[in-house]
């Protein structure tokens, strides 16, 4: 089946942006100069996968026992966060319909607050994917070690499997969007087998004695309930992943939208079948101390001890395609920053329909920030960047629901469906109150030192602006 370059995506600016957009030029964001086989726009599936796979990384191999000490009041807040979460899901849908640009929460902010506005939530997101990216990389090496034991032998073997485990995706990402659309759906389908086998699998041996109590600590409900959403807060970081992407996606406008709802209504289907058949199948007082709940699981529905490797195997496809998504997103959104004069020209250069300098420089720093990690070998340092970068995740959402909030309230009916005016103002409320939620639940260190990162950024932004105005003067 041959591919056809995609029509030109709408760049206007809205009402009230600062600045404007250039018109796209033959050969850059799907303009349809040449056709392009190993470019191609994603359909619906794809894009759902995209979600999917950036939102369930490799995190929910461990969630289970990570909440289990505080009982099954966890089980509630898994639905407290995933109403939050699929607000957010639909806030970004309703923002994809009127800007279904590259960019996403860029796109969204900077249409509704001006350039700055809208840099600060590109550079969040932007250093959120490449930090993120080796953390999952590190994360990957001991479920790699199971599968291959001389990975574990040495630092350094450790080293160059997480180098091999981001750069196997960054290439497929260089091959062009048809592959990485093909990659992600590969690798979702992959790891959602052995996820569905102890999902849905696992009721059949539920045994409800295992459960142990609903409260497990002296704390109150609601005091449970927060404490283990603290942990489960960033579980469904990713699901702006379709809006991000959205001008590599068929009709945008309709499917971002659908995608994200769907993706996002997926993985917490998964994330909670998972979680509560784990709770059925091991004993509460092993789980509360299991290194691998999963595997601990799939042994207690057959026997044998071949359940490490299946889990093995399911979290490695699980992060490779988190990775093969989180590269793409952390070349999309400096790409449309780029194209607004406030990320470096370099950034806007595609071939193949890919973003090759923000896939190649997301990728090298995440290489340099995963070899420091084995040389220095000051893990406090690492996972502080990563504590960090779970609040510069939060940043966008947060604009993004503020953006829509302002659109809602200043009545520009070009973004806003009159009849449809409070069911989107109470989901923008309440997707802000989640914003607001994962913020708060990254922790006083987090938000102090995310902040700082964060404003550092300000001096690009003071540089690129001076540049941008110097070229238009």
């Amino acid at each position: 089946m041959t591919s056809t370059a995609a029509p030109p995506t709408e760049e206007r600016t809205a009402p009230g942006a600062a600045g404007s957009h250039r018109p796209a030029t033959p050969g850059q964001d799907g303009a349809p100069a040449t056709a392009d086989r190993h470019a191609r726009r994603f359909g619906l599936p794809v894009a759902v996968c995209l979600v999917m796979g950036n939102v369930i990384g490799g995190g929910i191999f461990l969630l289970p026992a990570s909440v289990a000490p505080f009982g099954t009041i966890s089980l509630l807040s898994f639905a407290v966060l995933t109403l939050g979460a699929i607000a957010l899901a639909l806030v970004f849908g309703r923002l994809a319909q009127r800007h279904p640009q590259t960019g996403g929460p860029y796109v969204y902010v900077r249409a509704a607050f001006g350039d700055f506005a809208g840099f600060l939530a590109a550079y969040s997101y932007w250093m959120t994917a490449w930090v993120s990216n080796a953390a999952l990389a590190v994360a990957s090496v001991g479920y790699l070690a199971v599968l291959f034991p001389a990975v574990g032998a040495h630092k350094w073997s450790m080293c160059l499997a997480a180098l091999v485990v981001q750069w196997l995706p960054a290439l497929s990402n260089l091959a062009g969007t048809r592959y990485v659309g093909a990659v992600q759906v590969v690798a979702t389908v992959l790891k959602l087998v052995p996820l569905l086998l102890v999902a849905v699998g696992g009721l059949f041996f539920f045994d409800p004695a295992n459960l142990g109590p609903f409260q497990a600590t002296g704390q109150s409900p609601v005091g449970a309930v927060s404490a283990s959403a603290a942990i489960l807060l960033f579980s469904y970081i990713g699901v702006e992943s379709a809006a991000v992407s959205a001008g590599e996606v068929r009709d945008p406008a309709r499917n971002v939208g659908r995608a994200t709802v769907l993706g996002t209504v997926g993985a917490a289907t998964v994330y909670l079948l998972g979680t509560l058949a784990v709770f059925g199948l091991v004993a509460h007082d092993k789980l509360v101390s299991s290194q691998a709940p999963f595997t601990d699981a799939v042994d207690a529905m057959f026997g044998g001890t071949w359940g490490g490797t299946l889990v093995a195997a399911a979290a490695v496809i699980s992060m490779v395609g988190a990775l093969n998504g989180w590269t793409l997103l952390g070349a999309q959104t400096p790409y449309a920053a780029a194209r607004d004069g406030l990320f470096p020209k370099v950034f806007e250069k595609k071939q193949r329909g890919v973003p090759v300098a923000g896939v190649l420089v997301t990728v090298v720093l995440a290489s340099a920030l995963t070899v420091y990690n084995y040389t220095a070998g000051s893990a406090g340092v690492f996972e502080a960047l990563v504590l960090i970068t779970t609040f510069t995740a939060t940043v966008p959402y947060l604009l993004s629901t503020a953006a829509q909030l302002y659109f809602l309230a200043s009545g520009q009916s070009e973004r806003v469906r009159r009849g449809q005016l409070v069911r989107d103002g109470v989901l923008a409320g309440v997707a802000f109150a989640f914003s607001m939620w994962l913020v708060a639940g990254s922790g006083y260190a987090a938000v102090y030192q995310g902040v700082l990162f964060l404003f550092a950024g300000v001096l690009v932004y003071a540089l690129m602006s001076a540049r941008k105005r110097r070229a238009t003067a």
